[in-house]
């Protein structure tokens, strides 16, 4: 335990170093505002991803509805900063709990499901929210909800990142976290020796929505207008391409694929119609060539030169 709170600090060290650095171009305008936005756009895409992993990599499950709770987060913190003028941390919280109970009331049917039925199952719940948003006129309809603040900055994106990180790593590392491995490896064994699947996949399935709905309210207040297209089903597509890429039960590798996709999409920017087919393509050699991910299992804190840090930092 000693150990791995020395590796946090080591780690947090270089995390302030890094936010130092990108804040220091950005106050610098060394970065144009594309890159800036994008910035702010890798860092949401960060806390969807290892969410998402939490569910698909580290608990085994297969869920494609992961932007229907990142919508839930965005349109409640909207509301409450436009319409209510709470504050923006107010606002975050409770997209993340309206997310996270949302998650829970419909994690529990359905996560006696599994495999396709349960992918089924999420995409079409996914679905479901997007169009109960569409329909009500209060948050904008169909045509979007306009006159956001824009409250979202790179301190927020940064921090909050952070802590999903940090979050997400102590739970996978915690009696629950293993709960989770092993019905991610074996689900019936799991219940055979006494393990609560049904319970551990719920409470995975529910952290996993309350930080989707903590990116939805970054995302939303990242623009002027929100609408319900900006989380249909091929969003969903988008963050499990990134949680596939970097390594399905990798922290590292969420990171990784997060960064990836989305700097793919920056620089196609002008050439839509061949984002997809490069996506496919990626994709399709790394199955290929790496079907567990750039990091399957892995965490960089396991590879060369930072294992020798981490080695050194646990040892003083």
């Amino acid at each position: 335990m000693k150990y791995l709170r020395k590796n946090d600090c080591i780690m947090l060290g270089f995390a302030i170093v890094l936010f130092a650095v990108l804040q220091g171009l950005i106050t610098g305008r060394v970065l144009s505002s594309f890159w800036q936005l994008n910035l702010l756009i890798v860092g949401i895409n960060i806390i969807m991803a290892v969410s998402l992993n939490l569910i698909n990599g580290y608990t085994g499950q297969f869920s494609l509805g992961h932007a229907g709770f990142m919508a839930v987060g965005a349109y409640v913190g909207i509301v409450l900063t436009t319409n209510f003028h709470l504050p923006f941390a107010v606002a975050l919280l409770a997209g993340g709990v309206a997310a996270g109970f949302l998650g829970f009331l419909i994690g529990i049917p359905t996560l006696r499901l599994r495999g396709d039925y349960l992918a089924i199952a999420t995409l079409g719940l996914g679905e479901i929210i997007r169009v109960v948003i569409m329909n009500i006129d209060y948050v904008g309809g169909a045509a979007g909800f306009k006159g956001i603040p824009h409250h979202t900055n790179f301190a927020w994106v940064f921090f909050l990142m952070l802590f999903a990180l940090f979050f997400i790593k102590n739970f996978v590392n915690s009696n629950h976290g293993r709960a989770c491995l092993a019905i991610r490896e074996n689900e019936i064994a799991a219940e055979s020796m006494g393990v609560n699947t049904t319970k551990f996949k719920v409470m995975a399935f529910t952290i996993g929505a309350a930080f989707a709905g903590v990116a939805g309210g970054l995302f939303a207040h990242c623009f002027y207008l929100v609408s319900p297209n900006s989380f249909t089903f091929m969003q969903s597509f988008n963050y499990l391409i990134m949680v596939v890429m970097g390594g399905l039960g990798s922290i590292t590798g969420s990171i990784a694929g997060a960064f990836v996709v989305t700097f793919i999409s920056a620089a196609l920017a002008s050439w839509p119609e061949f984002r997809m087919i490069i996506y496919a393509l990626a994709l399709i050699l790394l199955m290929f060539y790496r079907p567990q991910g750039l990091f399957g299992y892995m965490e960089v804190t396991n590879m060369g030169i930072f294992r020798r840090i981490f080695k050194k930092g646990g040892r003083n």
